[in-house]
């Protein structure tokens, strides 16, 4: 049997097994995720990491305070140090017991050049330095950022956005390493042993003060907020009482000074145990968002829905040993259902996971409110995909599932992503259905968006098209944006409802309910534009793509604007990063109106032969 024979022997066998591959591939890549990290080193970081604290209001594993201070100082959760991967738990250990091996780490990104030339620093191939280089110069940084954060958001410069950010990521270090002993005074043994000499009230208080974390559960019964930091539990050891938790994270701080392995595995096996009698519920919460925080479902998501735009792209393009058109589509497109099935699915449970963890609805900021969009436009793109099966629904949900996973991603530099909620925020229950009910208006216009470009793409790449696939897309963003104005029109009411139980007025002109309004009058003029004969199928493609850049106006752009009851804070990379967007939406637009393929330079008549019945009033 020769090699084409072989090849095409192999094609015919692929539209049953090649899904089932994916499906072996994704259930190992789900178990490896969902494992529990080996010990390293002999240390059973595991156990340490799996500790509840409260931190920010809110109780959480010890993991979660690593992971979110490291993102912050470092921008990545975990480094590597003459080859050896530091992950965030052992640099939180260092952090807490062992400062000077922590100041060594190259745990800082500093990458402004002007910020380190006030440190004395050149700048180098790498972007990453230690404490100990930034130390010397605390005096001369806290300067520059007081002076920069006297001035307005908008109005700091490069440097001074620089230096304050700089500043507020040595002051969490400060804090990080002042919660449980103070580097260069006695370990937190020692001060146990010290509590009622004189020597070491102001120590105890410093440790109150400071503290990033507390780490000594409550009396039962109590709440969250009784929680108690090692300077208060010292302090109660002044006044005679006795805290066997405290006592069980000094020896566990011991162990790991000493490095100890035995010691330190010991000493966590009998704090797990004290703290399963102190706080079962809160050992119970953090063992769940420990299993959460491992297993990255967003990122599994990117990776998967990754996954399906490539198997979806092969679909449409030539397999080896002269296959056809039809043997593509079997081998290919039943392989992206499943990695675009495995996306949604994932997605689902960090969406699910993160409801249960936080107790509240899925949308509770911008990175909620991120993930929940392009949960919600996938879901509508499974459904487009269901009902036709042309691969479209498929390339679309995947397009936006891997664009707002990626920009959740982004939003994680700004600490705990299940941060307690805003004052403006948490109110009634018009909050969870007017922010839900919005947010889905917010996937459905983007998600027309992008079938939009998918349409203009096709227009300009393709040099012969089926007419028919056009007039599919057409008809897939025309009912999307139904969809969408449905839900912003019904999110946009009940916003009003909030507004007028909480704020005491239903429409005040905020910019957020301006912009909420521009997306409803938006999708309502692509419709009346389609209906009136003003918009075909050129026009209603290019103003759904213009609904792009309205809806991330809304979503992001107001929030920027330092004015209004919904402003949360001038973000700069956020910023260029809106602009860059909005530039490449209006680009789009303007390919969507020109005529398909218009740079291609043809014989007489051969613009004609290119179109043939693809042409359409371009209005």
């Amino acid at each position: 049997m020769g090699a084409k024979s072989m090849t095409r022997l192999l094609i015919s066998r692929l539209p049953w097994l090649g899904p089932w591959l994916a499906v072996v591939f994704v259930v190992v890549t789900v178990g490896a995720k969902l494992l529990p990290e080996r010990p390293t080193h002999g240390y059973d970081l595991e156990a340490f990491a799996r500790l509840p604290v409260l931190e920010g209001g809110r109780v959480k594993p010890i993991d979660t305070v690593g992971r979110n201070a490291l993102l912050m100082i470092r921008t990545q959760q975990d480094f590597r140090v003459d080859g050896e991967s530091i992950s965030a738990t052992r640099w939180l250990l260092d952090a807490l017991f062992r400062p000077g091996v922590a100041d060594a780490q190259p745990a800082f990104e500093i990458s402004d050049p002007e910020v380190l030339g006030l440190m004395g620093l050149q700048q180098g191939s790498s972007r990453y330095y230690p404490f100990r280089a930034v130390a010397p110069h605390i005096d001369e940084i806290q300067k520059q950022a007081m002076a920069a954060q006297g001035m307005e958001s908008a109005q700091r410069s490069r440097f001074q956005r620089a230096v304050l950010n700089l500043f507020e990521r040595v002051w969490l270090y400060h804090k990080v390493q002042n919660t449980l002993q103070l580097p260069g005074a006695p370990s937190l043994g020692e001060e146990i042993a010290a509590a009622r000499t004189p020597q070491a009230a102001e120590r105890q208080a410093m440790l109150r003060d400071t503290a990033q974390f507390r780490p000594l559960p409550p009396a039962a019964g109590a709440g969250p907020e009784a929680w108690r930091s090692v300077g208060q539990g010292l302090m109660e050891m002044a006044a005679g009482q006795s805290d066997p938790v405290l006592v069980g994270w000094a020896r566990v701080g011991q162990a790991w000074t000493a490095q100890d392995a035995g010691a330190f595995n010991q000493a966590m096996a009998d704090l797990s145990q004290l703290e399963r009698a102190a706080a079962p519920a809160a050992m119970r919460q953090a063992a769940r968002e420990l299993v959460f925080n491992r297993a990255q479902p967003f990122i599994m998501g990117i990776e998967f829905y990754l996954l399906a735009l490539v198997a979806v792209f092969l679909s449409w393009f030539a397999l080896p040993g002269g296959s056809s058109a039809a043997e593509k589509r079997s081998v290919a497109r039943p392989i992206s259902y499943v990695f675009l099935g495995a996306g949604m699915l994932v997605h689902t449970a960090g969406l699910v996971a993160r409801i249960i963890l936080q107790g509240r609805p899925p949308v509770t900021n911008l990175y909620s409110s991120a993930v929940f969009v392009g949960w919600v436009a996938v879901l509508v793109g499974i459904v487009l995909e269901a009902l036709f099966r042309r691969g479209f629904g498929t390339l679309v949900a995947g397009a936006i599932g891997v664009g707002t996973l990626i920009i959740a991603q982004n939003l994680t530099g700004e600490g705990d992503t299940m941060e307690m909620m805003r004052a403006v925020l948490d109110s009634n229950f018009w909050l969870s259905t007017h922010v839900i009910t919005i947010t889905v208006g917010y996937g459905g216009t983007f998600l027309a968006g992008i079938i939009a470009i998918v349409w203009t793409a096709r227009q300009h790449l393709y040099r012969s098209r089926d007419p028919g696939d056009d007039r599919l897309l057409a008809s897939m963003a025309y009912g999307v944006v139904c969809f969408a104005l449905f839900f912003s029109f019904l999110g946009t009411v009940l916003g009003g409802i909030w507004a007028d139980q909480s704020w005491g007025r239903f429409w005040g002109w905020d910019p957020k309910e301006n912009g909420a309004l521009l997306i409803v009058l938006w999708n309502a003029i692509i419709l009346h534009a389609r209906w009136g004969g003003y918009a075909r199928e050129r026009g209603l493609m290019a103003m759904a793509i213009f609904g792009n850049v309205i809806t991330s106006l809304s979503w992001f752009g107001v929030n920027m604007l330092g004015v209004g009851l919904h402003s949360y804070g001038f973000m700069d990379k956020a910023f260029w990063a809106l602009f860059a967007f909005i530039a490449s939406q209006l680009v789009l637009v303007g390919l969507a109106i020109l005529p398909p393929r218009f740079w291609t330079a043809l014989s007489p008549g051969g613009r004609a032969r290119e179109d043939g019945a693809n042409r359409a009033p371009a209005r």
